[in-house]
């Protein structure tokens, strides 16, 4: 059964790009001022929007989170904007072992710098690693985490039913020992969205990394590939999701698959709550994990 979801995940990774790529470069066009003053919110009118049928003017928040998927929407020019989770928690058994992973208040800052652009900031300040061992011994671990700057650029104008944006990131290593990279690691993301009548909205993920190895010798590429779904029913929005992500270590590939899964509901056009949980699909992803989340803007 694993093996069959492993070739589904890897047929719609390797289609994704191609299911999309060309209608949203066909759709590319530059904004004049008085549109960009004019559409201050993007199209992404947001996951979990009271009107998310493609009003691309209804000024609500939109978000990065929950699940893995990103959006090519960005925070309006001069708005900061706040996405955390105000607690999570991942397992995983390996034979007789168990480890228990917690994180407080995970946290991405926002700032619009255009209607098209904006800057970003994640950090946790809060990591707490449970290790017990076959034997019942039980260790454990906190620290923080390593910091990622990201720089978000929309390529699509608001109007198109398929939005695209660009996600570089890099992250520096302020990370306790054993919870980062320990090296400068990045990549780049390419969010692509896809707005379907009846309040849906269809994501892809792909994503470059460049990894640290893991004996600390040099650096390797990672890729991340997903197919989300989204739909909303007034306040609140569904999202059904399947992430896959390959770290190619010279020391041995490691491939990751999960189905995710949330639910969001928009409070108001500036405040949004989510809860969602992971499901892993395979031996190297974790069993399971469980989060609630607040996102915010000014």
């Amino acid at each position: 059964m694993k093996d069959n979801i492993m070739n589904t995940l890897i047929r719609l990774a390797s289609l994704s790009a191609l299911a999309l790529a060309a209608p949203a470069v066909a759709n590319d066009t530059a904004e004049t001022e008085s549109d960009a003053v004019a559409q201050e919110s993007s199209a992404a009118t947001v996951i979990g929007s009271a009107n998310s049928n493609l009003n691309i003017r209804t000024e609500t928040i939109c978000t990065d989170r929950p699940t893995n998927g990103n959006y090519a929407c960005t925070v309006p020019k001069g708005m900061v904007q706040i996405e955390a989770d105000a607690f999570s928690w991942a397992t995983n058994r390996i034979g007789g072992a168990r480890t228990d992973e917690f994180t407080g208040a995970a946290t991405v800052l926002k700032y619009g710098l255009s209607d098209s652009s904006d800057i970003q900031i994640a950090w946790t300040p809060f990591n707490r690693l449970r290790l017990r061992d076959a034997s019942g011994m039980v260790t454990t671990d906190e620290g923080v985490s390593d910091m990622t700057l990201l720089f978000k650029q929309r390529l699509t104008n608001p109007d198109n039913p398929v939005q695209v944006a660009l996600l570089p990131f890099v992250s520096v290593p302020t990370a306790s020992s054993g919870f980062g990279g320990g090296k400068v690691e990045g990549g780049i993301a390419v969010p692509i969205n896809y707005y379907i009548p009846g309040d849906w909205v269809l994501t892809f993920g792909p994503q470059l990394n460049i990894l640290a190895d893991a004996d600390g010798s040099g650096r390797h590429v990672g890729v991340r590939q997903l197919i989300n779904m989204a739909k909303s029913f007034g306040d609140f929005t569904i999202i059904n999701e399947l992430s896959t992500d390959w770290d190619f270590d010279p020391s041995g590939t490691i491939r990751q698959y999960s189905y995710n899964n949330a639910l969001v509901w928009l409070a108001n056009p500036n405040l949004q709550f989510d809860i969602g949980t992971n499901t892993g699909l395979n031996r190297n992803t974790p069993d399971f994990a469980a989060y609630v989340g607040i996102s915010t803007r000014f």
